[in-house]
């Protein structure tokens, strides 16, 4: 509770009550900032948290951008589905030639796609990335096409690329959005998450050194790529795996990066949190069974429900189930329904299942009170009752 100024036994003046609401307002102003994301310096951003598919926070996210070398993540995404790791590549004169950052690949000799996928991503080589595309398409305008497909593919609706590398072009443009749900495919192949988390690489004797200074400045950083040229400024991608979230920032033309991609990150770790409400095929209850070879039927969530919430939100599970069954059920089989609230409003709703079979008892006559049951049973067959799950 704030103290506001007062004067005992006096009629307390004008300039006193004033004195006091700015007090108040001065001290209440840090808590309340602290409950809404730090600004940053980029002209567009996004943080997304991968597993569920929320957008925490952005600024401009759909206007398109010059985006630099971060177009190498598209570049490295084709490469892979088209090109064996393994596969050899000989460099051509014309494809070391390429202005700007380079691996300084030797006209002449051979080099794997994933040595080039190193120079490329680590160091962010231009000669490296139009060696890939060369190699994978035949040539750059064809590996473009390629690109700008995969790109429909993946909904990326305010991008468009003409090359491999980021150098600046008419055609060559994304946005924060598009970047996000890029790298989100990008970093589910083993292959490109193993380069992007790479510190430091030797290849053909030369030891190349990321250049992402987050993998060094914020832990949980596993990826993914830096970018610069003079109109395109800084862009920065990056994915942290933390406090069991997987988080992707993306800022374009910002000269705060680093900056402000740890901030971001450490509002997001401050202000919400990953629950599994449920877990799939981990029982929750078991229903009652007559006329079956079991008296009871494990019932289990046929999938997981993973929520991201603001922290001190209230998540609870209400299972709606039979009061019984009988004899035969099989696993697998509906059993009901859990419905997932946040805060008493309904997130997410996962049918439940039997978890095993029940076959019917041959051997086990029905009695009268259990003949008038099932007849019920079948009157309503789908009548049943909540339960809350304390499991949450």
């Amino acid at each position: 509770m704030i103290p506001f100024p007062c004067t005992y036994g006096k009629r307390v003046s004008f300039a006193h009550k004033l004195t006091a609401v700015i007090l108040a307002l001065f001290l209440l102003a840090p808590s309340a900032r602290a409950a809404h994301a730090p600004g940053d310096s980029a002209l567009c951003s996004i943080l997304y948290e991968a597993q569920t598919g929320t957008v925490l926070y952005s600024k401009n996210p759909d206007t398109p951008r010059l985006i630099a070398s971060v177009t190498k993540v598209m570049t490295a995404v084709v490469v892979l589905e088209n090109c064996d790791p393994g596969e050899e590549v000989t460099i051509k004169p014309e494809w070391a030639n390429v202005e700007g950052s380079s691996m300084y690949v030797v006209p002449g000799d051979t080099y794997t796609v994933k040595e080039l996928l190193y120079g490329m991503i680590i160091v962010s080589g231009n000669d490296a990335a139009t060696a890939l595309a060369c190699h994978c398409a035949g040539s750059v305008m064809a590996f473009a096409d390629m690109m700008n497909a995969k790109a429909a593919e993946l909904a990326m609706t305010g991008s468009s690329f003409e090359n491999p590398h980021g150098l600046d072009g008419k055609n060559q443009y994304s946005t924060a959005r598009d970047i996000a749900k890029l790298t989100v495919y990008a970093m589910k192949n083993p292959v490109f998450a193993e380069i992007c988390a790479t510190k430091k690489v030797t290849v053909h004797g030369v030891t190349l050194y990321n250049h992402n200074k987050l993998l060094d400045m914020y832990e949980g950083v596993v990826g993914v790529k830096t970018g610069y040229t003079e109109a395109a400024g800084r862009t920065l991608v990056s994915c942290a795996h933390v406090d069991g979230m997987s988080l992707i920032c993306v800022t374009l033309c910002d000269g705060s990066d680093w900056k402000d991609h740890m901030a971001l990150f450490d509002w997001a770790r401050s202000s919400y949190e990953l629950v599994e409400a449920v877990t799939q095929q981990k029982e929750i209850r078991k229903v009652p069974v007559i006329s079956g070879t079991r008296e009871q039927l494990p019932v289990a969530p046929e999938r997981s429900s993973r929520l991201l919430v603001k922290k001190g939100q209230k998540v609870s599970v209400e299972a709606s189930l039979r009061h019984f069954v009988y004899a035969p059920m099989t696993k697998g089989s509906k059993a009901g329904t859990a419905y997932i609230t946040v805060d008493g409003k309904v997130a997410d709703t996962v049918d439940l299942v039997y978890a095993e079979d029940a076959e019917l008892d041959m051997s086990v006559p029905l009695t009268c009170w259990e003949r008038i049951k099932w007849a019920w049973y079948r009157a309503n067959e789908y009548s049943s009752y909540n339960w809350i799950y304390p499991g949450v």
